[in-house]
């Protein structure tokens, strides 16, 4: 069942998208869709409005994943392959391709699987710090991540992240399961490098300049698509059609609500 809901400044609803309910909410009108994937337990507003100024000229739809915000939990494993094939079908399922697709950090894992596996729905790919192999997270951050499940909740219930979540999901005592799921997925290894290579969209990769991965595999990535390999030239007839951007004085935790994020993708984007 699918389901609609108009507000005076957005449109928001469900989608029956691979077994779920997913929810989204889209914004503004026109051009080509940017669809816009959040972080690790994150919701849309995890982006805090810096993204809402890509609506003046376009539709804009943010999504919430698996168990995440409004879009309840189902017995299925987290994978960023099954969330890629969730926003691929929920692209076609809202007649939105051939779309432009965002994701940031978890959101950006699966992002860049809609685009390995879904490549035909897409146009353009934005990947805000993501890596495109496990390993290409600083060591300390894995570590990190092997420690993340429900033993940690009390400490993760005082957080802004809780709070956003507990705002709007359907089950706020489902969050140590999030919890859960969230470490198996992280913990998982991967190394995408091979079908990266295969991309032909046009991509983006977007880090800070002190992220949880370090610059030298934002480099690694963005070879792996063809780009900083040679020369452009004077006339720029030497680029690729993949583009690099670190954004100055940002972390991992505080580039998806930069402003100056906005502008980079606008420009990409076209």
């Amino acid at each position: 069942m699918s389901s609609t809901v108009e507000t005076s400044t957005a449109t928001e609803g469900y989608a029956p998208v691979n077994g779920l309910q997913m929810y989204w909410r889209s914004v503004g009108s026109g051009g080509t869709p940017l669809v816009v994937a959040h972080g690790g337990f994150g919701t849309v507003e995890m982006f805090g409005g810096a993204l809402d100024g890509l609506a003046d000229d376009r539709r804009v739809v943010f999504v919430e994943l698996q168990g995440h915000g409004h879009t309840a939990d189902v017995d299925r494993p987290f994978s960023y392959e099954a969330f890629g094939d969730d926003l691929a079908a929920l692209i076609g399922h809202l007649d939105l391709g051939p779309a432009d697709l965002l994701g940031y950090s978890l959101g950006g894992g699966s992002a860049l699987r809609a685009a390995i596996q879904h490549p035909d729905v897409l146009r353009r790919l934005v990947l805000v710090s993501t890596p495109c192999r496990r390993a290409g997270w600083f060591p300390e951050v894995r570590a990190g991540m092997d420690q993340i499940g429900r033993a940690g909740f009390e400490m993760m219930s005082r957080s802004p992240l809780y709070d956003a979540y507990a705002a709007v999901a359907p089950d706020v005592d489902a969050f140590p399961a999030l919890m859960d799921k969230t470490g198996e997925l992280l913990r998982r290894d991967y190394d995408w490098r091979e079908e990266v290579r295969g991309l032909a969209m046009p991509t983006l990769l977007v880090y800070a300049d002190a992220d949880s991965i370090p610059l030298e595999h934002a480099a690694e990535f963005y070879g792996l698509l063809g780009g900083g390999l040679r020369d452009a030239g004077w006339d720029g007839s030497g680029r690729s059609s993949a583009q690099l951007a670190v954004l100055a004085d940002r972390t991992h935790y505080d580039i998806g609500a930069a402003p100056e994020l906005a502008d980079v993708v606008a420009r990409f984007l076209g």
